[in-house]
């Protein structure tokens, strides 16, 4: 270990190939994304590692998107047995998931992918006004938008596994 890794840094870095692509894969479905992060390592510190994230989130092609956004639940439906995305949309009521999935069905048909947005730290209400104003987007431009979310979601879930990674015993 590096004098300024974390510890579960440091487990990221050591982690198997089979071991390493699956916790990737929770973090995001692209493939080429999780084989840019593998192929950085090792990473000294956290921000490195973020760094590197975001490397491979502008370097993703139109298709890996596609494949990094198949990956998640639409919004005010939440992955069953998926405590991610349950936690990052938990600012959803119970009376906005109607709506939410209403515009949702509405953005599919515009766009061919369910709406991705970063729900950490977002109210239902403000989910459903930006799935409504993008809604109309032109496609260069939701996927810019669509990449940059993805890219928090990433951020967000990357510093959860280092932190889950240095509160597990080792093996």
């Amino acid at each position: 270990m590096t004098p300024s890794a974390s510890p579960g840094l440091t487990r990221l870095n050591e982690a198997a190939p089979p071991l390493l692509s699956r916790l990737l894969h929770e973090i995001c479905a692209s493939t080429a994304w999780g084989a840019s992060i593998a192929a950085g390592r090792p990473y000294a510190r956290v921000d490195e590692l973020l760094a590197a994230a975001d490397t491979a989130m502008a370097a993703l092609t139109a298709a890996d998107l596609g494949e990094a956004v198949a990956g998640h639940p639409p919004i005010g439906r939440p992955a069953p047995g998926d405590p991610a995305s349950a936690r990052e949309q938990s600012g959803v009521r119970d009376e906005e998931r109607a709506d939410l999935l209403r515009w949702g069905l509405a953005y599919q048909d515009a766009h061919g992918h369910v709406f991705l947005i970063c729900a950490t730290g977002r109210s239902g209400a403000e989910m459903l006004a930006a799935l409504k104003e993008r809604t109309g987007n032109d496609e260069a431009t939701e996927r810019e938008i669509v990449r940059a979310e993805l890219g928090k979601i990433n951020r967000i879930r990357l510093t959860g596994l280092v932190r889950r990674l240095a509160e597990e015993e080792p093996s």
